[in-house]
């Protein structure tokens, strides 16, 4: 897999350190980066915009392990709930996707000022709300929060967030929950350390497992089988 750029790793190291102390604009400089890049090279309406924290941000490889679908990454940093809440109107609803795929929950479990599985749910409906009020006919897919060696022992929350986020999927025929656990998971049920880097971060192997069921899951849905290629 591909590394990520300098710069890329830059507002990476600066917003983890802004999001220590508490500051609700961590992530300017990487949200900066995707409008200077919008100007130049701006996307083609009607995609599949990817938001949300550390596993979209990394994934050097999204554009080709999707294609032909349209998709557009915009995942930043380690993102929390609240950050996509802040920039939706900057990096989501200006391209007009069809879709909206979302992976946020386990920065505000396990980060600095840890919220409640109840309190990550709400935001997660904030969320919603503020993106089907510009974008009423999008599908937006939250892909549950996943175990990973280094949170793990936080992971009874995560698992509780997850279970209150799927009732409020259920109640929406607009939304859809992606969960990735199983694949995840060893054969003891604990997290398996072989699809992750000594960074803590996926490895090509783990990008290779969440593209086998994130693929189908969107190519199932007409309205973006429609706008492959």
């Amino acid at each position: 897999m591909e590394k990520a750029g300098i710069g890329q790793t830059l507002d990476m190291a600066n917003g983890l350190m802004r999001q220590s102390y508490g500051d609700a604009d961590a992530w300017r400089a990487s949200i900066g980066r995707f409008e200077a890049e919008d100007k130049v090279n701006p996307p083609a309406p009607g995609g599949i915009v990817f938001t949300g924290g550390a596993p979209f941000t990394f994934w050097t490889t999204l554009k080709k392990d999707m294609a032909p679908l349209p998709v557009i990454n915009r995942g930043f940093g380690g993102a929390m709930m609240n950050d996509v809440i802040r920039y939706a109107d900057r990096i989501v609803t200006p391209y007009k996707p069809r879709a909206v795929v979302l992976s946020a929950g386990a920065n505000d479990i396990a980060g600095p000022r840890a919220k409640s599985a109840e309190r990550v749910a709400r935001l997660f409906g904030d969320l919603v709300e503020r993106l089907h009020k510009s974008l009423p006919d999008a599908l937006i897919f939250y892909v549950a929060i996943t175990p990973t060696p280094a949170d793990w022992k936080w992971w009874p929350i995560a698992n509780e967030a997850n279970r209150l986020i799927s009732e409020i999927v259920a109640a929406d025929a607009r939304l859809r929950l992606i969960d990735l656990n199983d694949l995840l998971l060893d054969a003891n049920k604990m997290p398996n350390r072989s699809l992750y880097g000594s960074d803590g971060l996926l490895n090509d192997r783990g990008y290779e497992l969440w593209a086998s069921r994130l693929k189908p899951a969107l190519e199932m849905e007409p309205p973006l089988a429609a706008a492959e290629g």
